[in-house]
């Protein structure tokens, strides 16, 4: 039997080429099962290079006029800020002066002050009672009378024996033991007046005074207490009322302070504001909490009490950095950082070092040299390398390049 077989055309397929074949009888079956693989082949090969291949060609081009985000940047420029640092402190006496007795003491008879008065140096603060003391200083005199006396006979003796010595009735030998014997009594009398002075002294410190005068700030004695030397001071005085603040403060802030800065001091619940001066800076810092001591020096004033809390502004100087707004101020694990758009719109990340914080803004210290556009919002929902469409918030224009 013979069979006629129609082929389809494939001549236009790549990769596919037919010639004219005259089929015979038992190989048409054969010859259409390979030209249908082929066929097949054909079309996979095809449909891959379209989908893979094609060079720089994308199977989905980006569309004309796609949107980007539009940002609010800023270039801050470099602002001279007059520097502030803030930080908080106690109240207390720049120099207290804490009295206690130094004697051997006794029992308080009276107390002569109370805290709060003020106090003139040398002005008793209170009385012990010292009747045991007044005698002994008494029969210490007494003593002095007798070695007097002694010394005063000895004197005579050693006199007369001068006067009988030219004729012969008083051996050398005598009259050097009655010498020996008027120099011993000298001796004890002097010894008598010394213990007589000792006693005086002793008595004496049982006058409790004040060291210099100031502003009494505590008592902690009272009538019939027996006190003695080495306990807890009675008294502590301020010297000349004067007081400071002890302002706590980290330590990047108390390497850029020195010794004269001045600071405004508000203490807690005054609602007043005061003057100080720093006179002292501490050079230890506390391993704790990382923080010094700025200690300012302020005159008396009725608000100012030890103790107390305070909060402080400290002068720092004038400094000239950009500034920016909190939100345009990140952080991560490697340090804040700023997002920035480039010459050509993409976003950029820049390392910045932040100094003092002031109502404005806070100041960037190293980073940034003012120019920049920095993302001042939205920084959060972009990353670094996209495209973005910056636009300066205040002005309302499109920032220059930098």
């Amino acid at each position: 039997m013979n069979y006629e077989t129609k082929v389809a055309d494939l001549s236009g397929v790549a990769g596919v080429q037919v010639d004219d074949v005259e089929f015979e009888p038992g190989r048409s079956r054969r010859r259409r099962i390979l030209i249908a693989l082929a066929v097949a082949v054909a079309l996979i090969v095809g449909g891959g290079l379209l989908f893979y291949g094609g060079g720089d060609e994308a199977v989905f081009p980006p569309q004309e006029g796609e949107q980007v985000p539009t940002v609010t940047v800023v270039a801050p420029g470099r602002t001279t800020i007059q520097g502030a640092i803030s930080a908080t402190g106690t109240l207390a006496a720049r120099r207290p002066m804490p009295v206690g007795v130094v004697g051997e003491g006794g029992r308080v008879v009276s107390v002569l002050v109370e805290p709060g008065e003020w106090v003139s140096a040398g002005e008793p603060l209170l009385v012990i009672d010292r009747s045991v003391q007044t005698q002994q200083a008494q029969s210490s005199a007494a003593q002095i009378e007798v070695a007097r006396a002694d010394a005063e006979l000895a004197q005579a003796n050693l006199d007369r024996a001068l006067q009988l010595v030219d004729r012969g009735f008083i051996s050398q030998a005598d009259v050097d033991r009655l010498t020996a014997t008027r120099d011993a009594a000298r001796a004890r009398e002097r010894v008598a007046e010394a213990q007589y002075r000792e006693l005086l002294a002793r008595n004496a410190r049982l006058n409790l005074v004040a060291p210099a005068a100031g502003l009494v700030l505590e008592r902690n004695v009272e009538p019939g207490q027996v006190v003695s030397a080495g306990g807890t001071p009675l008294f502590t005085i301020a010297r000349g009322g004067e007081m400071e603040l002890l302002a706590n403060v980290n330590e990047d802030d108390l390497a850029v302070l020195s010794v004269g800065a001045t600071a405004a001091v508000i203490p807690v619940g005054s609602g007043k504001t005061f003057s100080c001066q720093i006179w002292q800076i501490s050079p230890v810092i506390d391993e704790q909490d990382r923080q010094g001591i700025a200690r300012c020096a302020m005159p008396y004033d009725p608000a100012l009490r030890p103790g107390g809390f305070a909060s402080a502004e400290i002068m720092r100087g004038a400094l000239v950095a950009p500034q920016l707004p909190e939100s345009a101020i990140m952080s991560d694990d490697k340090g804040s950082y700023v997002l920035i758009a480039g010459n050509d719109d993409r976003v950029e990340r820049r390392n910045v070092q932040t100094g003092i914080v002031t109502e404005n803004g806070i100041t960037v210290v190293g980073g940034l040299t003012g120019s920049e556009r920095v993302i001042v919002r939205a920084g959060g929902f972009v990353n670094e390398g996209d495209r973005v469409n910056p636009v300066v918030g205040n002005a309302g224009r499109q920032a220059p390049a930098q």
